[in-house]
């Protein structure tokens, strides 16, 4: 069994829709949910499904004293980031070598990088007037947003589509998609 943690920083409808997924799973375990903010909903819904939680201030995320045995607590081997939004530090990365992923809500590596989360990549996406945009899955290095891509998926979307309207059409992809490129990802790493 392989123990994951799910990192957040908002609402939690990922985070929520990877617990289900892996419910019943005989190979990977969703063991703790990590939040930097301590009103984050995703909190509410992790431990609404039985999932241990943890809240960890960026002084405390920055420091490996405080992290590491964290995770090394629940006997973590592989972090999802599901709208976690600080920057993963070095040596989080450096312990979990491409076994860090994140979800980003453009097609990478369009809108991607410092300032680039949330409504603000919807926003510049409506802005540039894009014909399609999409998500993307992408291992986590020093470089914001930059890593090695695993997975992309579109959907189109009209002049009239509003930053919302993005956002929503973008969301359904993430809830359809992004548990089956997990699971593709972890599946290779326990054939390995």
């Amino acid at each position: 069994m392989m123990n994951i943690a799910i990192f957040v920083s908002g609402s939690g409808t990922n985070c929520e829709n990877l617990i289900r997924y892996f419910e019943h799973s005989e190979t990977v375990k969703c063991a703790l949910v990590v939040s930097n903010k301590p009103d984050a909903y995703a909190l509410v819904r992790a431990e609404r499904l039985g999932v241990p939680t943890a809240v960890i201030s960026k002084a405390q995320l920055y420091n490996p004293g405080e992290t590491l045995p964290l995770l090394e607590r629940y006997g973590i081997e592989f972090i999802v980031l599901a709208g976690f939004l600080p920057l993963v530090p070095d040596f989080l990365i450096e312990a979990f070598p491409r076994k860090i992923i994140n979800l980003h809500p453009a097609l990478l590596p369009k809108f991607g990088g410092k300032g680039m989360w949330g409504h603000h990549v919807h926003e510049a996406v409506k802005a540039a007037g894009e014909t399609e945009t999409g998500m993307t899955v992408h291992y986590v290095t020093p470089v914001c947003d930059s890593g090695e891509i695993i997975a992309q998926f579109r959907t189109s979307i009209s002049p009239d589509d509003t930053a919302d309207d993005i956002a929503e059409k973008e969301h359904q992809l993430e809830m359809q998609y992004f548990p089956k490129v997990v699971e593709e990802v972890l599946t290779d790493l326990i054939s390995r």
